[in-house]
């Protein structure tokens, strides 16, 4: 069993796994992404129903239609992303608590505002209702948007 109580397992070192991208591009060390979680605040536009499931197209509608009905709010919540290979947690920054738990296998689609690099969002697949949600985001900057995706 290794340190997180997890099953111990032998890890190739990233620079063998991928010729394109050396280790030292990783944000984080391997065994941080299997066993933990990564952790990114951002500000949290809101969710949508999503009624036609158009992949990145319908990521990009939500995030133009989030933006502008957010524009006039005077504070945005401030909410923690807690991204693993298990899925997608976010956890309101202020009193801890989790908002919305998302397995990777119901994430369909992640993909960033072409108007606004700094906003992303992506869908998940309720499956109590069957229904599509987009969930919108804004990073506190560009640089650490991409450390999320």
């Amino acid at each position: 069993t290794g340190d997180w109580g997890e099953p111990s397992i032998t890890l190739r070192p990233p620079n063998e796994a991928t010729a394109s991208t050396p280790v030292q591009y990783w944000q984080h060390h391997p065994e941080k992404l299997i066993f933990q979680s990564c952790d990114y605040k951002a500000f949290y536009l809101g969710s949508m129903l999503v009624k036609e499931l158009r992949g990145t197209e319908s990521t990009q509608d939500a995030c133009a239609k989030m933006r502008k009905s957010t524009e006039q709010m005077k504070k945005v919540p401030t909410i923690v992303l807690s991204v693993s290979y298990k899925g997608v947690k976010f956890i309101d920054a202020t009193n801890k608590n989790i908002i919305a738990e998302h397995e990777i296998r119901n994430i369909s689609c992640a993909a960033q505002d072409p108007e606004d690099l700094s906003t992303f969002a992506y869908i998940t697949k309720d499956l109590k209702t069957n229904h599509h949600y987009c969930h919108v985001f804004t990073a506190f900057d560009v640089v650490s948007l991409w450390k999320i995706l």
